[in-house]
C-alpha cells in the first residue's frame, strides 16, 4: 500500500492524518507547545506523525502557518509558535522517517484540499443536480482565525506563482489604508474592534464575543456585532479586489467561521457594492454576480443563472446559452483543519 500522511500544524493543536487514495483511515490530534522551544514543538509533530507512520507510509505532507521555502522545506517565522523563526522540517523529518516530506503554507493547502474534496467538488455536485451545466474549476481559499490566510487553485492545481508568494493578506485596510488588511481580518481585530467600541477591558476572545452577540454572555451586544460585521466589510473589500484578478468560487475556513452569520450580510454587501469613474458612471465593484451559496434560494438562483436554449442557426439542433457571470461564497463544511490534511496529502502525491 502508498498511504501518506497529511500534518496540520497549529499554534493551539497538530492534527494529522493517515490517507489511502482520498479516504480517511485514521486521525490523532494533540496539543502544540506553542510557547515551547524549537526542539519541543519539532518532537510534538514528530511525536504525532509515528503514531502513523508504517512500513505502508511512502510520503508525508504538512501544513505550516508561515512563509515556506517549498522547494528546501524550510519555515520561517511560524504563527504563534515564536520559537519557529527557522525550522528545517523537511530535512529533520525526513532523517527521522526515512521517507519523503513535503511542507507548504497552511491557506494554500487549505485551498487545495477544498478544491479536491471539499467545497468545488460540493459545489459542482449541486449544480449537476439542479440541472445547470456550468461547472466551476477555479478556487480561492480564505481562512479567518490567526490571519488572514489564502490560496488559489487553478483548474486542479495549487497557484503557487514564481516565489511560493500568492498572498492577500498585505493588501490595503479597507478603513485604515496605512495598515495591511489582516489587520482587520483576524482573531486580534474582532478583539480590537470589540474593546474599541464598547470600552470593555476584560480579556475577551472571539467565542466570547460570539456569546456577548447572542445574548448569553454580559456585554455591549451591539458591538460585539459590529466587531463582526466589520471584519465582513474590511475582509469583502480584499476579497472583491482578489477575486477581480483571480476568477473563481470563494470558500472561507477557519476558527471565526463560527460567527458567520455576523459577519457574511457586511462582507456580502461590501463584493456587491458599486464603484464610480471619473465621469460618475456606477460600476459593480465586482463584475460578477455574488451569490451566498449557503442560502438555498441564493443557490437555486445561481444554479439557473441566465440559462436558456436558443436554436443553431440552420439546424433544428438548441443549445443552452447562459451569458450571466457569476461567481459564489461558501463556509467550509469539511473545516479547515480536515481540508489542510486533504490538501497536505494531496501535495504529497504531487511531489512524490
Amino acid at each position: 500500500m502508498n498511504m501518506k500522511i497529511g500534518v496540520d500544524l497549529g499554534g493551539t493543536n497538530i492534527r494529522a492524518g493517515l490517507m489511502d487514495g482520498t479516504e480517511l483511515i485514521r486521525k490523532e490530534k494533540v496539543s502544540c507547545p506553542a510557547q515551547g522551544s524549537e526542539s519541543e514543538v519539532i518532537e510534538a509533530v514528530a511525536g504525532l506523525i509515528g503514531k502513523l507512520v508504517s512500513e505502508d507510509v511512502d510520503a508525508i505532507g504538512i501544513g505550516v502557518p508561515s512563509v515556506v521555502d517549498t522547494a528546501r522545506g524550510i519555515v520561517y517565522n511560524v504563527a504563534n509558535i515564536p520559537s519557529w523563526v527557522e525550522v528545517h522540517l523537511k530535512d529533520i523529518l525526513e532523517e527521522r522517517f526515512g521517507i519523503p516530506v513535503f511542507i507548504n503554507n497552511d491557506a494554500d493547502l487549505f485551498a487545495y484540499g477544498e478544491a479536491a474534496g471539499g467545497a468545488l467538488p460540493r459545489i459542482n455536485r449541486r449544480l449537476r443536480e439542479l440541472g445547470s451545466e456550468k461547472q466551476y474549476r477555479n478556487l480561492l481559499g480564505y481562512t479567518f482565525g490567526t490571519g488572514f490566510g489564502f490560496g488559489f487553485v487553478m483548474d486542479g492545481r495549487l497557484n503557487r506563482g514564481d516565489n511560493s508568494c500568492v498572498e492577500t493578506f498585505c493588501l490595503r485596510h479597507r478603513d485604515l489604508p496605512q495598515c495591511i488588511v489582516e489587520e482587520g481580518v483576524a482573531i486580534r481585530a474582532v478583539k480590537r474592534v470589540y474593546r474599541e467600541l464598547s470600552g470593555d477591558e476584560r480579556e475577551l476572545e472571539p467565542r466570547d464575543i460570539y456569546n456577548i452577540a447572542e445574548g448569553t454572555m454580559e456585554g455591549n451586544a451591539e458591538a460585539a456585532r459590529e466587531s463582526f460585521a466589520t471584519l465582513g466589510r474590511v475582509a469583502g473589500d480584499a476579497m472583491a479586489t482578489a477575486v477581480t484578478l483571480m476568477d473563481g468560487v470563494i470558500v472561507i475556513g477557519g476558527g471565526l467561521t463560527g460567527a458567520s452569520k455576523y459577519f457574511m450580510p457586511a462582507l456580502l454587501e461590501e463584493m456587491r457594492s458599486e464603484i464610480a469613474t471619473l465621469s460618475g458612471d456606477r460600476l459593480n465593484r465586482v463584475q460578477m454576480r455574488v451569490y451566498n451559496l449557503d442560502d438555498e434560494a441564493e443557490f437555486r438562483a445561481f444554479a439557473a443563472g441566465g440559462s436558456r436554449r436558443i436554436k443553431v442557426y440552420g439546424s433544428d439542433r438548441e443549445v443552452c446559452y447562459d451569458p450571466e457571470k457569476r461567481i459564489g461564497i461558501t463556509i467550509s463544511d469539511i473545516g479547515a483543519s480536515a481540508a489542510v490534511s486533504l490538501g497536505a496529502y494531496l501535495y504529497a502525491i504531487d511531489n512524490i
